[in-house]
C-alpha cells in the first residue's frame, strides 16, 4: 500500500494499540486535534482518553510521568510537540529513563519510545527546526532510531515499541507528506540494522533522516559523471549497525557522512571517529562530512537553505574524493 510517512506513523501505532492494550500514547494535542501534524489522527476515537491522553505543555510532565508507567509495566508512547523541547525534561531522559534498568541491576524495564519530531525545510525558525539526535546517541542506555521512508518509519516504530529498552524515535518534519510502500503487516524492523538504499562501487555515502533523499539525488546526480555511490541508511544511529557500513567501506575505499545536524559535536562526527578508528587502513582519501552550518537555523527561505545540506553540497563533497 502506497502512504505517507506520516500515515505509516500512525498505521504503525493502531497496529501496537490494538496489539497491546497496555500501549497507550500521550503529548501535546495528541488526542482531540490529532496532532500537531495529523499523525494521531482517529486514534482518540477508537482508543478513547484513556489511552490516548492529551496533556499540558510541559515536556518535563510528558516524559516523567512516561518513565513511571514504563516503569510499572505500562509500554507509553509519548510525543514531544518538536525535538527541539527535549532540554526541558532533560534530568527524565539522562538521569531516569536511561538509568533505571542498569540502577537496578536489570530487574526494571522501560520499555518507553519517545517521538521527536524534528528538522528543518519548514520555516519553523531557530526554536523549531534543529536535528539533536547527538545529544541522545551520547547517552548510555538510551537506544535511537531516525527512519528515512514510510516502511522504515512503520516497521522501526513498531520494532522500538515492543523493545524492553527506552527508544528515542526521531522523525524529520519534511519527510511526513513524502509516499511510499508499506506492508502494514505489523512486522517490526530490528533495531541496530542498517539499509542500503542504493549500491553502487565508488564512494560509501552514509546518510540520515531527510539526507537520505538528497544522497539519492546526488547519486543520479554524480552517475551522469561516472561517479557510482553507495547509500548506506543505519536507521538505528544506536545501536549501531557497523558490519554493513564496513562492508561498504572496504568495499569502496571513500566516505562521505550526510546529516542534518550542525556539523560541531554532530553524531556524523561520531561515526568519523569510528571509521578512523576501525577503517583507517582502508581508506584512500580523506572522510567527508556533510551537514548544517555552525549557526541556529533561520526563518527566511534563502538563509534557512544556505544553512541546511542540500543536494549540490553532497555533490561537491563526493567530488572531493572522487578522484
Amino acid at each position: 500500500m502506497k502512504i505517507t510517512y506520516a500515515k505509516a506513523i500512525n498505521e504503525a501505532l493502531r497496529n501496537e494499540m490494538r496489539r497491546n492494550p497496555d500501549v497507550f500514547i500521550m503529548g501535546e494535542d495528541v488526542g482531540m486535534v490529532g496532532g500537531t501534524f495529523g499523525l494521531t489522527q482517529g486514534l482518540l476515537d477508537e482508543f478513547g482518553p484513556d489511552r490516548v491522553r492529551d496533556t499540558p505543555i510541559t515536556e518535563q510532565q510528558i516524559i516523567g510521568m512516561s518513565v513511571g508507567a514504563a516503569s510499572l509495566g505500562m509500554v507509553p508512547v509519548p510525543e514531544l510537540m518538536f525535538n527541539d523541547f527535549m532540554g526541558c525534561a532533560f534530568d527524565q531522559l539522562l538521569n531516569q529513563a536511561a538509568k533505571f534498568r542498569y540502577m537496578y541491576g536489570g530487574n526494571m524495564k522501560i520499555p518507553m519510545t519517545l517521538r521527536l519530531p524534528c528538522g528543518g525545510g519548514l520555516q519553523a525558525a531557530a526554536q523549531h527546526s534543529q536535528c539533536l539526535e547527538a545529544f541522545l546517541t551520547h547517552i548510555p542506555g538510551l537506544k535511537v532510531v531516525y527512519p528515512s521512508n514510510p516502511a522504515d518509519a512503520y516497521g522501526l516504530l513498531i520494532g522500538a515499541i515492543r523493545d524492553e529498552n527506552p527508544v528515542m524515535y526521531f522523525e524529520h518534519l519534511n519527510l511526513y507528506f513524502g509516499e511510499g510502500e508499506v506492508d502494514l503487516n505489523g512486522e517490526a524492523i530490528p533495531l541496530g540494522k542498517a539499509d542500503i538504499k542504493k549500491k553502487g562501487a565508488d564512494i560509501t555515502v552514509i546518510a540520515t533522516g531527510a539526507c537520505v533523499n538528497k544522497a539519492l539525488e546526488a547519486g543520479a546526480a554524480m552517475k551522469k559523471e561516472g561517479i557510482d555511490i553507495e547509500v548506506v541508511d543505519p536507521r538505528s544511529l544506536y545501536p549501531l549497525d557497523k558490519e554493513t557500513i564496513y562492508r561498504s567501506i572496504q568495499k569502496t575505499k571513500r566516505v562521505a557522512i550526510v546529516t542534518e545536524e550542525v556539523k560541531r559535536g554532530a553524531w556524523s562526527a561520531e561515526m568519523a571517529a569510528c571509521v578512523a578508528e576501525d577503517m583507517f587502513d582502508s581508506l584512500e582519501k580523506k572522510i567527508v562530512r556533510i551537514g548544517d552550518l555552525n549557526t541556529p537555523i533561520p526563518y527566511t527561505v534563502n538563509l534557512e537553505s544556505y544553512v541546511l545540506p542540500q543536494v549540490e553540497d553532497i555533490v561537491q563533497g563526493i567530488r572531493s574524493i572522487a578522484n
